[in-house]
């Protein structure tokens, strides 16, 4: 295996074809987009097109090999009033670009959906575009089983080993492209759909990870933003260039979204049957207790300790509406119910979207080198963050919070990074918004963000959960207008006006998630089997 990895890997070093640095390559020009009906059977109304952007692999040497972007589109609903596209980029990395569009269309406000071409595309690397393959679904699964909410002494030396055989294995069964998934060429990729649909500028809304995609687009083409918003924004300079310092935020992030969630169950006893006046305790001795005594889960194996932290990460985002939801969740697993929705384990679903979320991060960000510096990371991480750290700091590779093991040791060549400054000097002003209690991308990057950027307005949702646009009226209003009239809101805007939860647990939500049962499809947003949804459908009002 080794022999084979260390093959895979002087592939990847070799030069494709010998180019003299002096002369650069002649620039790629824009592909041939041929769209043709492509209908949602979930929404037969709904005049989805589709086409294939076929681009560079490498643009370095454009002229060799290539690969296709599958794209969706709804064009302007209103042709006297189109302004042209609006690119809708998910989260991730790892999302899909056109699954967020036909998830999403339908939900968007009328005049986004009357005035744009709504627009969306896979991401070199993730869903239909060439998706990167480290390890196959059973190694996996094999891996997130092991794993343990609370890990042992032997933590750091497991996770190191597990990251390693990630990394070979993504050498191994990705050769071709596993260093040229990375934002700076996905940000190329975009410019060349810009042209390619015969705009001169482009409109964005990005949220999550799409907000450092939409920022590496503006630093590299200022004058193509016509408006970008970046909702759950990232701090561009820490995340890529400081790692460490990025992401010992974020575990405290979400493990203070956490607890704010088990802090509402102590006191809100009518509201969550969760945790017997010790919610916080009782979540330390679940966890421990589904290490020792994991659940069988029909059909889909068992859940232990990791699977409940596992899913509690991705679900804790939804913000305060859906603490009831989680409450009853969690109070069916103390009851070691395996219809609770925080027991499903991970599936070949969520498994499509971490390989790349790991294989995109790793060439994006470069960690400081020494397993001494990683193994401090990792107990800082642990012990500041107790809920929730240990399991993700020395968890196989998955999520943001537990890339390090992999990307310190990451053996393949960083050829399709963004070197910044992320200023994007001279673009046209931009939209960043932060949410105060983010579990994902902690408030404190938008701000970062905002201040980084030449020309940005920062709008604050004081709120729990992830982004804000499809969780609140105030910033839906404000985004729509800044996107369709160019408006700007007003400097210093909070919007405070998220949904309180329910007075009582068992509300109609929670329901309709009990009957999802283990099947990973109730009660799952994003990484979990099902399309990324701007904010809660049906919350807030188009």
């Amino acid at each position: 295996m080794i022999a084979a990895a260390l093959a895979a890997l002087a592939l990847l070093a070799s030069p494709v074809t010998a180019v003299d640095p002096a002369v650069p390559p002649e620039p790629p020009r824009a592909p041939a987009l041929t769209w043709t009906a492509c209908p949602d059977p979930q929404a037969p109304g709904i005049p989805y097109e589709c086409a294939t952007a076929r681009v560079p692999l490498d643009y370095r040497h454009p002229a060799d090999a290539a690969l296709d972007l599958p794209l969706i589109r709804v064009k302007a609903a209103d042709p006297a009033r189109r302004i042209g596209p609006l690119v809708l980029q998910p989260g991730g990395p790892g999302n899909s670009g056109v699954d967020f569009v036909r998830g999403n269309y339908a939900d968007l406000p009328a005049e986004l959906r009357d005035r744009f071409d709504v627009l969306g595309f896979d991401a070199r690397g993730v869903g239909r575009a060439a998706q990167v393959r480290c390890w196959d679904d059973t190694q996996y699964l094999q891996a997130v089983t092991r794993a343990l909410g609370r890990p042992g002494a032997d933590g750091l030396n497991r996770a190191v080993a597990e990251a390693e055989d990630f990394n070979a294995a993504c050498l191994r069964n990705s050769a071709d492209r596993v260093s040229h998934v990375g934002t700076g060429y996905v940000a190329r990729d975009l410019d060349l759909i810009r042209e390619a649909v015969g705009e001169e500028q482009l409109s964005f809304y990005g949220r999550s990870f799409g907000t450092f995609i939409g920022t590496v687009y503006a630093d590299a083409h200022p004058k193509r933003v016509r408006a970008m918003a970046l909702d759950g924004a990232y701090d561009p300079i820490a995340y890529a260039e400081r790692p460490y310092s990025y992401d010992l935020p974020q575990f405290l992030a979400l493990d203070r979204a956490v607890g704010r969630l088990l802090d509402w169950c102590g006191s809100s006893p009518d509201a969550c049957a969760f945790g017997g006046g010790d919610p916080r305790g009782a979540f330390d001795r679940l966890v421990r207790s589904l290490d020792a005594d994991p659940v069988p889960i029909p059909g889909k194996g068992t859940a232990n300790g990791y699977t409940l932290v596992y899913r509690l990460m991705f679900n804790i985002n939804g913000g305060r509406a859906d603490w009831p939801d989680l409450a009853a969740a969690l109070a069916r697993a103390e009851a070691r119910d395996p219809a609770s929705f925080l027991l499903a384990p991970p599936s070949p679903g969520s498994f499509a979207f971490l390989t790349p979320n790991v294989v995109v991060e790793c060439n994006d960000r470069v960690y400081p080198e020494g397993d001494f510096k990683l193994a401090a990371h990792l107990a800082a991480a642990s012990r500041l963050a107790p809920l929730l750290g240990p399991t993700m700091a020395y968890g196989p590779p998955t999520y943001d919070h537990n890339h390090a093991p992999a990307c310190t040791r990451w053996p393949a060549e960083r050829a399709s990074r963004h070197e910044g400054p992320y200023t994007a000097e001279g673009s046209a002003p931009l939209l960043v918004l932060g949410t105060t209690g983010d579990p994902d991308t902690p408030y404190r990057d938008a701000v970062a963000l905002s201040g980084m950027l030449d020309n940005a307005r920062l709008l604050t949702f004081r709120a729990e959960g992830h982004t804000a646009f499809g969780r609140s009226e105030c910033a839906r209003d404000a985004v729509v207008r800044y996107l369709a009239d160019g408006v700007l809101p007003p400097e210093g805007t909070v919007c405070a006006d998220e949904k309180p939860p329910a007075s009582e647990a068992a509300s109609a939500r929670s329901a309709e998630r009990a009957t999802g049962g283990a099947d990973g499809q109730a009660g799952t947003v994003g990484v979990d089997e099902r399309v990324e949804l701007i904010g809660v459908p049906g919350q807030v009002p188009r």
